[in-house]
């Protein structure tokens, strides 16, 4: 995921890949994203030429191939996105996948987001990061689709929160004991009982306190 002047918001790999490599990948996947017109589909076959938007270049955009072909070290990938407001929800699939199928998952993925934020913007991907992971592993695990009802997943996203809060407040239970404790107004003890001809002093006890 990317705002619209290519910072990237949320990012996953399900390959391993080095360093360098993931950020030139999130480079020219924003750029070639973002050379689309809106009037067009919404995916990138590798092999096929970028068209670009308005009059002819003297300069055609290279073939998608040299892009994500180079990157991947294989031509059988696609990209798949979806636009909406300031930023670029976009998935690299191999040919095993279905457009339309990875489309309706790019807008269950919004929609849920919206759900558990209330109105979904940038700044919750930013401050949320952890939550936002979480919604999106709920889909999709080691790049493998496993739910798509939005329910199912808003229900195990609540699920977590509750356990995390109610986590937070066993950890936080021994510090509030101790604080009650330290809080109790015991009465003042005697120094000294007297039983008939027995005098017993007790000792000072404020130093083991």
């Amino acid at each position: 995921v990317s705002n619209n002047h290519g910072k990237p918001r949320l990012v996953r790999f399900y390959q391993r890949l080095a360093e360098e490599v993931q950020q030139q990948i999130i480079r020219e996947t924003f750029h070639l994203v973002l050379k689309r017109d809106e009037h067009i589909c919404n995916f990138l076959e590798c092999g096929r030429a970028v068209p670009s938007v308005g009059a002819a270049s003297p300069h055609p955009d290279p073939p998608l191939s040299s892009c994500l072909h180079s990157l991947f070290g294989g031509s059988d990938y696609k990209l798949i996105y979806r636009h909406y407001a300031t930023l670029y929800f976009v998935f690299c699939v191999d040919s095993s996948e279905s457009e339309l199928g990875i489309l309706d998952l790019i807008q269950v993925f919004v929609e849920t987001l919206d759900k558990c934020f209330e109105n979904v913007c940038e700044l919750d991907l930013i401050f949320h990061m952890d939550k936002v992971h979480h919604i999106l592993q709920e889909m999709v695990i080691g790049g493998m689709v496993l739910e798509t009802n939005m329910n199912e997943i808003v229900a195990q996203v609540e699920a977590q929160s509750k356990l995390e809060k109610a986590e937070g407040g066993l950890s936080a239970a021994p510090s509030r004991a101790v604080s009650a404790v330290k809080n109790i107004n015991l009465p003042e003890i005697p120094r000294n009982i007297n039983i008939g001809d027995i005098n017993i002093k007790v000792p000072n006890l404020s130093q083991f306190m």
